[in-house]
C-alpha cells in the first residue's frame, strides 16, 4: 500500500487554503443533487474564465484531436470541458465524504459478466482506467459491486494527500505507489484485480510513441508489461455521467484478447485505441486539462 511521510501538525498556516477547501469539499457533498450539479457548473465556468493557462492547455489539446470540428465547435467543447470537470470536483467531494450507496439508484452498470466470469475463475486482472472528470465517484460506485485496488500518483500537499487516501481506502482494497511494480504485479497474482490509468504523459524513458487521436503521445509501457509478467487479462472499466446529470453508467468491456502482442508500439497503439473510443462516447468529460501531449518525438516543437 502507498505511504507518504506526513508532517506532524497541519496547523502551519500553508495549509490553511487546503483546511478551506477540505471544508467546502464537505459541504458541497451534503448539498441537494440539483443544487450540486449546478454549483459545479459555476465552478467550471469560473475556472473556464479565469483559469487561462488550464484553457490554453485544454485548447491546445482539443484543436489537436478534434480537427474535424470547425473553431466554434471546438470552443464550445472547451467550454463543456470545464463545465464538466467543475462538475466532477463536486462529485468527486461526493465520493469522498459520502456513502456511495445512497448513489445506488443513480447507477446503470453494464458488462458485469466479463468481471464475474473471472472472479469466478480466481484470477487476477489488470482494470484498464480512464482519467474523466468521474474518476473517484465512478470508483465508489464500481465498489458498490466489486472490488479493486488501486494504483495512484502521490498528491504534492501531504494534508492533500492524507484526505485523499482515506477517502479512497473503503473503496479500494490496497492503494498502490505507481512506482509499486513489485506490489501490482504481486496483488495481481495473488488473485486481486488492480485498477491503472495509463492514459498520461509519464515521460520519454517510460514510454513509447503511439497515436491517440492521430497524434503520436507518450504512451506508458507498463501496461502489456504487467499483462506479460501476470499473465492477467486486462479488462477495460469505463464510466460517464448520463444526460440530466441525474444517472451513471459503470461499464465493464470484454477483456483485451491477444494482448500483449510482444511488440510495444503496437500494444500502446491498442491501449489508446480502446481509450479513445471510450473517450469519444462523452468527451467532454474527459480530463482535457492535463498536457498528454508534453513530451514529443525528438526533434518535434512543443505544443503548450
Amino acid at each position: 500500500m502507498a505511504k507518504h511521510a506526513f508532517p506532524e501538525s497541519f496547523a502551519h498556516p500553508r495549509y490553511w487554503s487546503t483546511w478551506l477547501a477540505i471544508g467546502a469539499m464537505r459541504l458541497g457533498a451534503w448539498l441537494p443533487w440539483r443544487l450540486k450539479m449546478a454549483v459545479g457548473r459555476v465552478i467550471g465556468l469560473c475556472a473556464w474564465r479565469f483559469a487561462r493557462r488550464r484553457r490554453h492547455i485544454t485548447e491546445t489539446n482539443i484543436r489537436l484531436c478534434f480537427p474535424e470540428r470547425d473553431e466554434r465547435q471546438q470552443a464550445r467543447l472547451v467550454r463543456e470541458t470545464f463545465i464538466a470537470n467543475g462538475i466532477g470536483l463536486i462529485e468527486t467531494a461526493t465520493a469522498w465524504c459520502r456513502n456511495p450507496e445512497h448513489l445506488r439508484h443513480r447507477v446503470v452498470f453494464k458488462g458485469q459478466e466479463h468481471r464475474a466470469k473471472l472472479e469466478a475463475e480466481g484470477k487476477g486482472a489488470l482494470i484498464l482506467g480512464v482519467h474523466f472528470s468521474t474518476l473517484d465517484l465512478g470508483a465508489a460506485l464500481h465498489a458498490l459491486y466489486f472490488r479493486a485496488d488501486a494504483v495512484q500518483r502521490p498528491h504534492d500537499n501531504p494534508l492533500f494527500a492524507r484526505v485523499m487516501d482515506r477517502a479512497r481506502a473503503p473503496y479500494f482494497d490496497a492503494i498502490l505507489d505507481r512506482y509499486d511494480l513489485r506490489g501490482v504485479v504481486r496483488r495481481i497474482k495473488e488473485g486481486h484485480a488492480v485498477w491503472y490509468s495509463p492514459d498520461q504523459d509519464f515521460g520519454r524513458d517510460a514510454s513509447v510513441f503511439a497515436p491517440f487521436f492521430g497524434v503520436e503521445a507518450a504512451t506508458v509501457r507498463l501496461t502489456a508489461k504487467i499483462a506479460r509478467m501476470t499473465g492477467a487479462p486486462v479488462i477495460p472499466l469505463i464510466f460517464h455521467r448520463n444526460p440530466g446529470d441525474e444517472t451513471y453508467t459503470v461499464e465493464y468491456l470484454p477483456p483485451l484478447e491477444d494482448f500483449p502482442s510482444g511488440d510495444e508500439v503496437a500494444d500502446a497503439t491498442r491501449i489508446n485505441a480502446v481509450i479513445e473510443d471510450a473517450i469519444r462516447r462523452h468527451p467532454e468529460q474527459y480530463l482535457w486539462l492535463h498536457r498528454r501531449f508534453k513530451t514529443r518525438p525528438k526533434g518535434e516543437p512543443g505544443f503548450y
